[in-house]
């Protein structure tokens, strides 16, 4: 696979923000966004939405970051460090998800920073991660400011109540998606466990682009949607084309599965540090 160019010693690396959740077990959430950022040679920045109590069994609680210092930190960043990209994930509430809308289109980033939106509603284990009432922010306030939003199969049927079982039922989540105001909708195949392969389907309103790589046999897969969102995010920093970076994105994300590991009871994480040992091509 192709790798993105790292900064030369002494020369400042790219900038790229996570807006997020803490996972206190490390799997998923701004924990994964980070190690993604750092193993494809970015420097990432962190606005904090959430804390959970978490481990690789499943999430035992939340709690939600105060609004003014969510906005604090999306300020703080934008202002003096500047960003290349940018990601969002777990955002609990309603409240929040303004928040961020609100502060991003303030700070000039809307239309100008490439924003990926990881609609997080649920853990993969099945605890919700959002209140109800977040779902409609997501669709009305989010959405139209990203650039792309990647949700799995779960959050669609939640998002657009269409189920996906299928190739042409993912065409039609990939249009009720793109509806909702973002440029790209990118339906990811990973749980359409029917295939015998994992096909993600990408729509700019016009085209579909279709991404597919084998299935991997693994029960370790948490913070895949994290990564698979961090490393588009990456790519889109570097200027890479949204169709350029989600293909970039899924061969990184198909490799992270491959390294992963068991860890505690239950799903061990995807591992993005297998780039550490050198990827399979030798670079």
């Amino acid at each position: 696979m192709n790798v993105l160019p790292l900064a030369q010693p002494g020369q400042t690396p790219l900038t790229v923000l996570t807006i997020a959740g803490s996972d206190s077990g490390g799997g998923a959430g701004i924990q994964a966004d980070l190690r993604t950022f750092a193993m494809l040679g970015l420097h990432g920045c962190v606005a904090l939405a959430a804390v959970t109590v978490q481990n690789t069994v499943g999430v035992k609680a939340f709690h939600e970051i105060p609004l003014e210092i969510i906005a604090g930190q999306i300020q703080a960043v934008t202002s003096d460090i500047g960003v290349k990209a940018a990601k969002t994930g777990m955002l609990a509430s309603a409240e929040i998800i303004g928040c961020v809308a609100e502060t991003w289109r303030a700070e000039g980033q809307a239309g100008r920073t490439p924003l990926v939106v990881d609609p997080v509603c649920a853990s993969m284990h099945g605890d919700p991660l959002v209140h109800p009432s977040a779902l409609n922010s997501l669709r009305t306030e989010l959405f139209p400011l990203a650039t792309l939003v990647t949700p799995n199969l779960d959050e669609v049927r939640l998002l657009v109540d269409i189920d996906v079982v299928d190739e042409a039922s993912q065409r039609d989540a990939a249009r009720a998606l793109h509806a909702l105001g973002t440029q790209w909708a990118l339906v990811k195949g990973g749980h359409l466990r029917s295939s015998q392969l994992s096909p993600d389907l990408l729509f700019d309103g016009t085209d579909f682009h279709e991404f597919a790589a084998p299935r991997v046999d693994t029960g370790h897969d948490h913070g895949a949607g994290d990564t698979l969102a961090a490393a588009t995010a990456s790519a889109l920093a570097h200027g890479y084309s949204v169709p350029d970076a989600v293909a970039f994105a899924k061969s990184w994300i198909t490799e992270c599965i491959r390294a992963a590991y068991p860890l505690g009871h239950g799903h061990g994480p995807v591992n993005p540090l297998f780039r550490l040992h050198g990827l399979p091509d030798g670079s």
